[in-house]
């Protein structure tokens, strides 16, 4: 339930509009966050150490790009910046604007300058600019014209040319977690100059937090349409779930991040991709995002997978799925979904062994029984001379000395007999593993 009366003061607080012409805009544009502690989430760059509230506090702004998904506060961060050192704000938006507008920008940013204000130009999917599009800008910058803001959901090091973004600062936004989207809700509720008139609560808040995807203006959009479908002379509103699916053409999946779906199906995901079915494991990945599942929760539970069940029968499978788990941190969704069908159909194709991950299990358990046991001498460093006397190191002998990088010598304590934890089995490359340990420790990997 949305409690309006219950709201927490750390993230985000509301500026109420103040003429009748603010009515006709957007919720989402009614509450924008007016200052650098009114922001949502984004500690990283606008806490107490953030590198944007020190740029603010000794009244310098370098340019910069702001690269992150919708709605994680680019252009509010843009404005802020802005208003908070008095410079004249400009908006563009690179879809729709040209070398023309540009131009006409940098000749009102001249105009300006001569009459002794700054501009902060800011340039919305400024990554739709073309080379010679963004060539313009270049002068200006390195002449102290403007200071530009650049916002992109895409990587800039591919789509800014390097000339531009080597005058530039990137700054990485992250998708709002569902705490802070929840709050940007409870506190439009009560703050926002028409809604806070009414007692309205949310049925189902969760719904809403997963619709929005980490999206603050996506989520304020869905409040604000599911509330036009409520009777203009409403007082006390109740958003129930039904209402939500009917503004926003969207159904509540069946499925409980907190309960026992969440936990069955990521069982039936991990051993669908032990048993080598990339099918079965796909349909699963696709269940958890449709139910709104943390893409990143899934990427670890892939990176643990390529070393519980994989492990050296494919060396590589932790390398992809670290890589997977960095895109996803770095993409989000709903483009992720293919980063991670890339990794769930690998793993579950790659031949499977759990022989070092057992072997781990095996060398624990002994290892709390035998504390006690020491190192032997020949294997401890000696840095000093004293432990050189005392023997530390007498007798190690460098295996890189010896023909084929090997010579046998005792690694395990004294008084413990050698003995196998990790036995590689008949699968991809630890096949290999095996004929070359059976080689070398014939005693211990007898086949």
């Amino acid at each position: 339930m949305l409690d309006t009366d219950n709201i927490q003061s750390d993230l985000f607080s509301f500026s109420a509009p103040q003429d009748a012409g603010d009515y006709f805009q957007p919720l989402a544009e009614r509450v924008r966050p007016r200052s650098l502690d009114d922001m949502a989430g984004q500690d990283h760059l606008v806490g107490l150490k953030g590198p944007l509230r020190k740029f603010l506090a000794s009244g310098q702004m370098p340019s910069m790009i702001f690269w992150g998904p919708p709605g994680s506060g680019k252009t509010t961060l843009a404005e802020i910046c802005a208003a908070s050192l008095n410079y004249r704000f400009e908006q563009l938006s690179a879809i729709d604007s040209g070398v023309k507008d540009v131009r006409k920008a940098l000749e009102t940013a001249e105009k300006s300058r001569r009459s002794g204000h700054s501009t902060l130009l800011f340039i919305d999917e400024i990554h739709r600019f073309n080379k010679t599009q963004q060539d313009t800008l270049l002068h200006a910058i390195e002449q102290g014209l403007i200071v530009l803001i650049g916002a992109t959901t895409e990587n800039p090091s591919f789509e800014v040319n390097a000339a531009l973004l080597s005058r530039m600062q990137v700054y990485i936004l992250q998708p709002l977690g569902p705490k802070e989207i929840e709050t940007v809700i409870r506190r439009a509720l009560k703050e926002d100059r028409i809604f806070s008139r009414l007692s309205i609560e949310i049925a189902d808040l969760d719904f809403l937090v997963e619709f929005s995807g980490g999206d603050a203006r996506k989520a304020l959009n869905a409040v604000e349409a599911a509330l036009s479908l409520i009777p203009a002379d409403a007082v006390e509103i109740v958003l129930e779930r039904e209402v939500l699916e009917q503004a926003l053409q969207h159904s509540a999946p069946l499925y409980d991040k907190g309960g026992d779906s969440h936990y069955d199906i990521i069982s039936a995901f991990i051993k669908s991709m032990r048993g080598s079915d990339p099918d079965a494991a796909l349909f699963w990945l696709a269940r958890m995002l449709a139910g709104g599942e943390d893409p990143k929760f899934i990427a670890r539970r892939m990176v643990i997978f390529a070393s519980e069940d994989i492990g050296n029968a494919d060396p590589y499978a932790i390398t992809l799925a670290v890589s997977v788990f960095h895109a996803v941190e770095m993409i989000g969704l709903p483009e992720a979904r293919i980063n991670l069908a890339h990794g769930v159909t690998y793993l579950a194709s790659a031949p499977k062994s759990n022989a070092s991950y057992q072997g781990m299990n095996e060398a624990m358990s002994e290892a709390k029984s035998m504390q006690e046991l020491r190192v032997p001498l020949h294997l401890r460093n000696a840095p000093t001379k004293l432990m050189k006397a005392e023997g530390y190191g007498e007798g190690y002998q460098y295996p890189h000395s010896y023909p084929g990088h090997f010579v046998r010598q005792r690694y395990f304590p004294d008084g413990m007999e050698p003995q196998a934890y990790y036995r590689p089995g008949d699968e991809g490359r630890e096949k290999y593993i095996r004929e070359r340990l059976g080689f070398l420790w014939s005693e211990r990997y007898r086949s």
